[in-house]
């Protein structure tokens, strides 16, 4: 068995483990779930150990026949793109089960799902058959919908239904989209590479609406304008856990997606549609921005940076440049490690309060260092503060884009602007000023949280001064992808 199948396969059988042991052993579930995920984490990274950053070509492949009939492979294998993907989903899968200690409602059940959520977004980033990468991509519908649907807040329904409509919509015309690939290729495959080839030489109006039957899927996932309305709602009602899986981990699907598949399979398609991704990416720069200013929620204004900060990858796309693409890639990443961890130290205040209003705090600096320390470092690397990991991304991106863009890029800056003054609205209403009485009785993080929050944050810090280690993971399959696109 490959590394890459190891990987997927040991979250996989942890929550089968779980569905043997009684509901009733809270603590050797929780061990179960830590152990399996953590043994999935020290995979990744003997996989980054025994990655070549000096090819494009993808490594630790491993194809297995699964349904002859229809040429369908069990297929897998990872290049710059993706390792970097099965890594952070690994790292934060892990973190986020160390913070979800605090559940107590049906464990056992939590748990499982917890777990199969990871497979299914592990197999979305090393899968090179497309009806597998199907089949991973619908897996972590599933688990999310109950996630949020029973461990939820008040709306948990709503927003669960609301999550799996929208994603479940998108899926069918993704679905569409691979079909067309399939039939189109001779003889009929759903092996990604082979797809790749052969679509990028079919007319100009198939690759346009192969384009848009993939496109949409996967921006319901980024989430882009005007698909992003189901993600501050599904974000609110969210356990700080899935919260932290759902923001770092799967937005990141979309925008891996039109990578993977859809720029480098349907060039001619990508140059046409170009003014309108450009156009798109903007509004999710600004209007993202500008909503999460609006937000006394402090959970809901991280979701909605989240829609600003993930249309500063849309833009790095749109630049057609590997400068561009390094710089979207980055974004990523960097994104998943600082807004995961925002949403936990949202967590971490909720937990404690049970209020996440802006303005219900005050001062509280002076009585929580840690917590205010830690709010203040990802808060800046949110921002894009030089010398933490948001700056890096960030400026690549709009380096990139600058050159085919360059009035556009100017209008993304007003989102950079906003994004300052919201976090910085915020730092002062809950960190600085008076301290409010109501909270005296409130404790500083404890172990758990801590050992949950503190490696993101060690993580931002290193990033934004060395970036190198993560570029130089990316750069060769990110140079190869623009040339075969341009």
């Amino acid at each position: 068995m490959s590394l890459l199948s190891l990987i997927v396969i040991t979250p996989l059988i942890g929550a089968l483990l779980i569905l043997a042991i009684p509901g009733t052993r809270i603590k050797l579930i929780q061990g179960v779930a830590l152990v399996f995920s953590a043994l999935c984490l020290v995979l990744s990274g003997q996989l980054y150990r025994v990655f070549d950053t000096t090819t494009a070509a993808m490594q630790l492949v491993q194809r297995v026949s699964w349904i002859p009939a229809f040429n369908i492979y069990y297929y897998v294998g990872v290049d710059g793109l993706s390792v970097a993907l099965v890594i952070l989903t690994a790292l934060l899968t892990v973190l986020a089960i160390i913070y979800s200690f605090n559940i107590t409602l049906r464990v056992k059940e939590f748990f499982f799902w917890f777990l199969l959520l990871e497979v299914g977004m592990l197999g979305v980033f090393v899968s090179l058959d497309f009806f597998l990468f199907y089949v991973f991509w619908e897996l972590t519908l599933v688990p999310m919908y109950f996630l949020i649907g029973v461990w939820g807040g008040p709306k948990k329904e709503y927003a669960a239904i609301k999550f799996f409509l929208y994603t479940l919509f998108g899926s069918l015309l993704m679905l569409l989209g691979i079909l067309a690939l399939y039939f189109n290729s001779t003889p009929h495959t759903f092996d990604m590479v082979e797809l790749i080839n052969q679509a990028r030489l079919l007319p100009l109006t198939m690759q346009i609406w192969i384009f848009l039957a993939l496109y949409v899927g996967f921006a319901i996932k980024i989430p882009a304008f005007p698909f992003h309305t189901w993600l501050p709602l599904a974000h609110v009602e969210a356990p700080t856990g899935v919260s932290v899986i759902l923001a770092g981990v799967l937005l990141k699907m979309g925008t891996y997606g039109i990578m993977r598949v859809s720029f480098p399979a349907l060039p001619l398609a990508t140059r046409w549609f170009m003014p309108f991704l450009i156009v798109i990416a903007v509004i999710n720069i600004v209007y993202g921005a500008f909503c999460a200013m609006a937000q006394k929620d402090l959970k809901k204004m991280v979701a909605y940076s989240s829609v600003n900060h993930m249309g500063y990858c849309l833009l790095g796309m749109t630049a057609m440049s590997a400068i561009g693409f390094n710089g979207a890639v980055l974004q990523m990443i960097t994104h998943g490690l600082i807004t995961g961890s925002l949403f936990f130290l949202v967590g971490v205040i909720y937990d404690r309060a049970h209020t996440r209003d802006i303005d219900a705090f005050g001062g509280l600096a002076a009585r929580f260092p840690i917590y205010a320390g830690l709010m203040i470092i990802q808060v800046m690397a949110s921002l894009g503060l030089p010398g933490l990991a948001g700056f890096v991304g960030e400026f690549l991106c709009f380096l990139g884009a600058f050159n085919s863009w360059p009035y556009y890029v100017g209008i993304a800056t007003i989102g950079i602007l906003v994004t300052a003054a919201f976090f910085l609205r915020m730092i002062e209403k809950v960190f600085l000023g008076p301290f409010n009485e109501k909270w005296a009785g409130l404790k500083d993080m404890d172990l758990r949280e801590l050992i949950a929050i503190v490696p993101l944050a060690v993580l931002t810090i290193v990033i934004g001064i060395w970036p190198r280690f993560c570029l130089d993971l990316i750069d060769p399959t990110i140079t190869y992808l623009v040339g075969i696109i341009k």
